[in-house]
């Protein structure tokens, strides 16, 4: 039986909650093997980011020719890319290798503390160079409305209007994280290319140990593409995953901020 292998292309978090160790804990929590290619370094706890060291561009490119020349790899997840010339690295990277293998982007921007991850140059080269080449994205309701230049949508026919523009720009199909909006919900929109849309209600947990959230969705859903599951089943199981890491997150004692969530809930005991 062939070995589901995952390959996160994102920024190191040294606190362990998000970015790359996020992405390898969740594949690994769902039966995946997990490669990686780091694109930044980040100094960070569950408090903040203290500091971002970009990888120069031609390592991330080697990085990239390095897994893909030898691991048979069957989903990409892409997190955060600061700079504008590592966004067009990977784009010509994964154009070269990765034709036909599902592409999940998370355009991350905004860290969990507040912190900026990325620059204006580096969101308009995004938009024009990989978001055509992701299956699906993956942005929470702020930063979809920084993708297509709106206010953050507050009812879901806008949200819905902002994923079909999304869509419009290239993105083959969207998911709109509802984790910033308000009620007693919180619903993912699911917007495919054709128009049609889905949603994926889930109770809203109580708790500051959200750390790497986006992270862990975005990585879930690519886990379930590399196992051969359909977008819909991935998605959907991937939510159910996070929405069961987030309900487990109180039970660890992580950092005096922002805590992770528990990526190994169904193991740990």
């Amino acid at each position: 039986m062939r070995t589901p292998i995952a390959v996160t292309i994102a920024g190191s978090d040294s606190g362990g909650g998000a970015g790359i160790q996020a992405d390898l804990k969740t594949f690994s929590a769902l039966g995946v093997y997990g490669a990686s290619v780091v694109t930044a370094l980040t100094a960070q706890n569950t408090v903040g980011v203290q500091g971002i060291h970009d990888v120069p561009p031609a390592f991330v490119g080697a990085q990239i020719e390095s897994v893909f020349s030898d691991l048979a790899v069957t989903a990409v997840k892409i997190g955060m890319l600061s700079q504008a010339a590592v966004i067009a690295t990977v784009a010509t990277g994964l154009a070269q290798h990765a034709a036909g293998i599902p592409i999940i982007l998370d355009p991350v921007m905004i860290a969990t503390s507040g912190d900026r991850l990325i620059s204006d140059e580096a969101i308009d080269v995004l938009r024009r160079a990989l978001m055509p080449l992701a299956d699906l994205i993956t942005p929470n309701l702020p930063e979809a409305a920084t993708l297509v230049g709106e206010p953050v949508a507050t009812d879901e026919a806008t949200i819905l209007a902002q994923g079909r523009r999304l869509v419009a720009l290239g993105a083959k199909s969207v998911l709109i994280k509802g984790g910033h909006g308000d009620g007693h919900e919180s619903v993912d929109h699911l917007i495919l290319g054709d128009g049609r849309s889905y949603r994926f209600p889930s109770r809203r947990i109580t708790t500051r140990n959200t750390h790497g959230t986006g992270c862990t969705l975005s990585s879930a859903v690519a886990a379930g593409l590399a196992c051969g599951l359909s977008l819909g089943e991935a998605v959907d199981r991937a939510k159910a995953y996070v929405i069961a890491a987030i309900a487990a997150a109180d039970t660890l004692q992580v950092g005096r901020g922002h805590g992770p969530v528990h990526h190994f809930h169904a193991v740990w005991p």
